[in-house]
């Protein structure tokens, strides 16, 4: 099967992080701010067809979002990637909304950048398309600028890109954005979902990003001043910022610790019982416990399985105190230690918590004997 053009930068072993362009660009949209997003997760950016390098015979008169949206998908498998975070601008962005109705468990977040739930109506689209068929591209890359971009900033290579597009698969994709419509399906988006709106857009106004941040449940919206539609290109700085905190640097580096004190084996085990339904508790976990308070310096981490320990006595979490038993002889704390510190929940937690404790601490550590 041909594949759409694409080009992947990052660890391989880091988070997958797609892509999406806008219509009558290539993956050099996101030139400025891709690779700084590789520092921390395994970027792919993607050419639609007749784009870039991507073929035009991907595309065809009459083409959905749903087409594009299942290119995507088959680029996703090709490189091994099961679930991933998604960004794109405008019909890029369409096919995230697409894919975060259509098809949630393939995505952990979502980025909907200078993009919409629809496109005003079919009319415009088809108009486009047929004004492309008949001309060409030419006359609708002299005014790119005017369309894409804020003031007199301009980017050479993505004009270019515009007027080097295949007229047909532009045409098609054309269509594709004329029978665009999700409006009626937002509110059943449930992964976490950025939106992006530039003040100075034509396009896609603020207000269409806005329409999608009010119906997607707990949505975050962003305005750029001084961006038109191509933001990533004319803003990448605020791009980078808002996208770094939305894809979850935190959560990667949480995950990092998280292996550190629990092991690879029990992380890899709550990893492979991972769902959809359980994928957004499983980001939170390393995005705030392991990516933020357990990775402050200010107590050691000595300190905070001790005080880890001692909570969960409290509140009689013993399956969990069992994992942190595990966990605080990884971190070097003796048999010794964690009985003195079970001993004292027994003055501040009461005698029976802390004798549940001990039982759950002895089995652990006799298991831990056993195979030393």
């Amino acid at each position: 099967m041909t594949l759409l053009n694409h080009h992947a930068e990052g660890s391989a072993s880091a988070p997958p992080l797609l892509l999406g362009p806008s219509l009558g660009t290539s993956y050099a949209l996101w030139d400025a701010v891709a690779p700084e997003l590789s520092t921390s997760h395994r970027v792919v950016r993607w050419d639609l067809p007749g784009h870039g390098g991507s073929a035009a015979g991907l595309i065809e008169a009459g083409a959905t979002v749903a087409d594009l949206a299942a290119l995507v998908l088959a680029l996703a498998d090709s490189l091994g990637i099961e679930r991933f975070a998604y960004a794109g601008v405008s019909l890029g962005g369409a096919v995230g909304l697409h894919l975060a109705v259509h098809r949630p468990e393939r995505l952990s977040s979502l980025a909907v950048i200078c993009s919409s739930a629809h496109f005003n109506g079919s009319g415009p689209w088809e108009e486009r398309a047929a004004l492309v068929r008949r001309e060409g591209l030419a006359g609708l890359a002299e005014n790119a600028d005017a369309r894409w971009f804020a003031g007199d900033f301009t980017v050479p290579r993505l004009v270019r890109d515009h007027r080097e597009a295949d007229p047909e698969a532009y045409a098609a994709c054309c269509d594709a954005l004329a029978a665009f419509d999700l409006r009626d399906r937002l509110a059943e988006i449930a992964v976490p979902t950025l939106l992006v709106a530039g003040r100075e857009d034509p396009a896609t106004p603020p207000a269409h990003l806005r329409e999608i941040a009010d119906a997607v449940p707990r949505a975050t919206l962003v305005e750029l001043p001084g961006a038109s539609h191509l933001a990533p290109a004319q803003c990448p700085e605020e791009v980078l910022t808002a996208l770094r905190a939305h894809v979850g640097q935190g959560a990667s580096r949480g995950m990092a610790v998280r292996r550190e004190v629990l092991g690879d084996a029990h992380v890899d085990r709550a990893q492979a019982r991972q769902t959809p339904f359980t994928a957004r508790f499983q980001d939170f976990i390393s995005r705030y416990a392991w990516g933020e308070i357990w990775t402050d310096p200010t107590l050691s981490r000595r300190e905070r399985s001790m005080i880890t320990l001692t909570a969960l006595v409290a509140h009689g979490h013993y399956d969990e105190l069992a994992m942190h038993v595990r966990a605080a002889r990884r971190g070097g704390l003796t048999p010794e230690e964690i009985g003195a510190v079970l001993l004292q929940t027994a003055v501040y937690c009461g005698v029976p918590a802390a004798n549940s404790a001990f039982a759950t601490a002895q089995r652990v550590l006799a298991e831990e004997d056993g195979t030393s």
